[in-house]
C-alpha cells in the first residue's frame, strides 16, 4: 500500500496517462488533489473507481519491480575496486644527487633574488614617479586650474559688485530724472503764474500783486537753480549752464525791483559759476552752492575787512654833548 501511495503522490502527468483506463483529465485532477494518505482519499477524485485503483496498483508494482532489477547492476558498477596508480618517479642518479639539488637550490635562489630585485626596482620607479611626477602635475595642471578658478571667482565677485553699483547708479539716475521732471513741471507752473500776475498788474497796479509776483519769481529762480544742480550731478554741463543763466537773468530782473544786497551777492556768484562752466564744473558747483545758500538764508556773507598794519617805532639815537678843548 505504501508503494501505491508513493507512486500516486509522485508520478507525473505522462506516467499517469500510461495507466490503462486513465485519461488526461483524471490524471490532472489526481495531481491537483495530492497528497493522498489512503486509497479511500484517491476515490474522492472525479473519474476514480475501484477498477482504476487496481490498475494503478498493478502499474505501480511493475514500476517497482523494474527499479529493483536495475539496482544490482548499478551497485556492482559502483562496488568495483578502483586501482590507484602511483606516479612514476624518475630514477635518481646516485652520483649527481647532491650537485643537482645544489644547482636547483641555487637556481631557485637566483630566481627569488631576481624577483626581489624586480619588485624593488618597480617600487623605486613608482616612488620616483610619484615623488617627481606629483609636483610636476601640481605645478603644470592643478595650480593653473586653481589660479584660474580663483581668478574667475574674483571676476565674478567684481562683476557682482559692479552690477550692484550699476543698479545703485541706475536708481540714482532714475531719482535724479524724476527730480528733474518734478522741477521742470514746477518751473512751468510758476512761469504760468508769473505771466498771469504780470497780466493782472497791467490792469490793476496793486502792491500785493507785485509782492506776490516777486515771490513767484524768487521761487522760480530757486527751482531753476535746483534743476541746474541736478544737471551738474548728471554731468550735463550745457543744460546746467543754461539753467544758471536763466536763474541769473531772473534774479537780475528781481534785483532791479527790490535792490537787495543778498541778491547782488548771489548774482555775483552765479556770474562766477557761468565763467567756470563747462570747463571747470567742480569750481562752478562750489560757486553755485554758495549762491544757493545765500538765496535760501537771505544773509550776505561777511567780507573780510583789511586790517591796517601797526607802525613800529624806529629806534632813536641819543646825542650826548661832548666837551671841546
Amino acid at each position: 500500500m505504501s508503494d501505491f501511495l508513493a507512486f500516486l503522490n509522485t508520478a507525473n502527468l505522462d506516467t499517469l496517462t500510461k495507466i490503462p483506463g486513465m485519461d488526461t483529465s483524471t490524471a490532472g485532477q489526481i495531481i491537483s488533489a495530492r497528497p493522498f494518505e489512503s486509497a479511500d482519499d484517491a476515490l474522492t477524485v472525479d473519474g476514480m473507481n475501484e477498477s482504476l485503483i487496481a490498475e494503478i496498483k498493478s502499474f505501480a508494482e511493475e514500476k517497482e519491480s523494474e527499479n529493483r532489477a536495475m539496482i544490482p547492476v548499478e551497485e556492482e558498477a559502483l562496488s568495483a575496486p578502483i586501482e590507484k596508480k602511483e606516479p612514476e618517479r624518475e630514477p635518481v642518479k646516485e652520483g649527481e644527487s647532491f650537485l643537482s639539488r645544489l644547482g636547483r637550490a641555487f637556481v631557485s635562489f637566483l630566481r627569488a633574488l631576481l624577483r626581489l630585485i624586480l619588485i624593488a626596482a618597480l617600487i623605486v620607479i613608482v616612488g620616483s614617479g610619484l615623488y617627481y611626477g606629483l609636483p610636476y602635475i601640481q605645478r603644470t595642471f592643478i595650480a593653473p586650474v586653481e589660479r584660474n578658478t580663483a581668478e574667475i571667482q574674483g571676476m565674478e565677485a567684481e562683476i557682482a559688485s559692479l552690477q550692484t553699483q550699476l543698479n545703485e547708479m541706475k536708481t540714482r539716475v532714475d531719482a535724479l530724472e524724476s527730480s528733474v521732471e518734478a522741477h521742470t513741471l514746477s518751473i512751468q507752473k510758476l512761469e504760468e503764474m508769473q505771466s498771469a500776475l504780470e497780466t493782472e498788474l497791467r490792469t490793476n497796479d496793486s502792491r500785493v500783486l507785485m509782492e506776490l509776483k516777486q515771490e513767484v519769481m524768487y521761487t522760480r529762480a530757486l527751482d531753476i537753480l535746483a534743476r541746474a544742480r541736478l544737471y551738474l550731478a548728471q554731468s550735463n554741463f550745457g543744460l546746467a549752464k543754461a539753467d544758471v543763466q536763466s536763474a541769473r537773468d531772473l534774479l537780475a530782473e528781481l534785483q532791479s525791483e527790490k535792490q537787495d544786497a543778498a541778491l547782488t551777492q548771489a548774482i555775483a556768484r552765479l556770474d562766477l559759476a557761468l565763467g567756470n562752466l563747462p570747463d571747470f564744473p567742480v569750481v562752478a558747483s562750489g560757486d553755485l552752492e554758495i549762491a544757493w545758500q545765500i538765496l535760501l538764508s537771505g544773509d550776505v556773507p561777511p567780507t573780510p575787512t583789511p586790517v591796517p598794519p601797526t607802525a613800529t617805532p624806529e629806534p632813536t639815537l641819543e646825542v650826548t654833548p661832548t666837551a671841546t678843548p
